[in-house]
């Protein structure tokens, strides 16, 4: 494997020509998906890939890494993955940040997304968390980074129930260093402006969101953003957090892998 692609892992199914491609979060990894490989695997291709900076694409050459980070450029190297794998189109599932490299894909080359699946998805920053990302922002040069992450982890995910998507989390973001750290913790600044236009012009693409009916901090904008627009669906998981993936695998398998196959029998 190419030194300039992300890390990435496969599980070829026998017979199924349908492939899925999981996309983390900023801190995360492609290890985060443990709980829906087997699931998964036993209907489609699976594609997992680590973000730059992330996991095992941490080692990627320095000169990938020096430049400020935008939504494009993070996009483009799955892009490159999936070229290289020869992978024309697919369904994409993506996990909190991840939701928006997985829209901003189909925004820059739709006919590679066949549909979406947002667990967690970040659409818009509340009031709350952009305050967050305004004090992270002003304290990112003095604190260390892991100070600022654990602060954020717990106030995105507060609740008891809630402990192993934090501990998974703050264990993953540990393998970033203080510089990666910052060039993803910026790139949350341009989030409000990207989802604005996204909330603007919808793309004709089945998305199914998939929330915790206790992801205060993200649920709110999501009801807002399917309110107006035609393809896409909400379906809230009963007492869950942000990480529903992980803190509700057997919903979130049940309810992905369902609309996921009604697209493909659809078509």
């Amino acid at each position: 494997m190419s030194n300039t692609l992300l890390f990435h892992k496969t599980y070829p199914h026998p017979t199924s020509k349908e492939w899925v491609v999981f996309i983390h979060g900023a801190g995360g990894s492609s290890s985060i998906w443990f709980k829906q490989i087997k699931a998964y695997k036993a209907h489609f291709n699976l594609l997992l890939v680590d973000l730059r900076g992330h996991g095992k694409s941490s080692q990627l050459l320095k000169d990938l890494m020096t430049n400020r980070y935008t939504f494009k450029t993070v996009t483009l190297d799955i892009l490159q993955v999936l070229d290289h794998l020869k992978i024309q189109s697919a369904h994409f599932v993506g996990m909190s940040l991840g939701t928006i490299i997985v829209r901003n894909l189909a925004e820059l080359a739709s006919d590679r997304v066949k549909s979406m699946v947002l667990g967690g998805a970040v659409t818009r920053l509340n009031t709350r968390s952009q305050l967050l990302v305004r004090l992270g922002n002003y304290c990112k040069h003095i604190v260390p980074y892991m100070w600022l992450y654990r602060l954020f982890a717990y106030i995105v995910m507060p609740q008891r129930t809630q402990k192993q998507s934090r501990h998974l989390f703050i264990r993953e973001a540990k393998k970033l260093c203080q510089k990666e750290f910052k060039r993803w913790f910026i790139l949350a600044a341009d989030v409000n402006p990207l989802m604005r236009y996204f909330k603007e012009k919808e793309l004709p693409i089945p998305t199914l969101y998939l929330m915790g009916d206790r992801d205060y901090m993200f649920i709110q904008p999501v009801k807002e953003m399917v309110a107006v627009h035609r393809s896409s669906q909400l379906r809230e998981i009963a007492n869950c957090g942000h990480v529903c993936n992980i803190e509700r695998p057997d919903e979130f398998n049940q309810h992905s892998i369902e609309f996921i196959r009604q697209q493909i029998v659809a078509k």
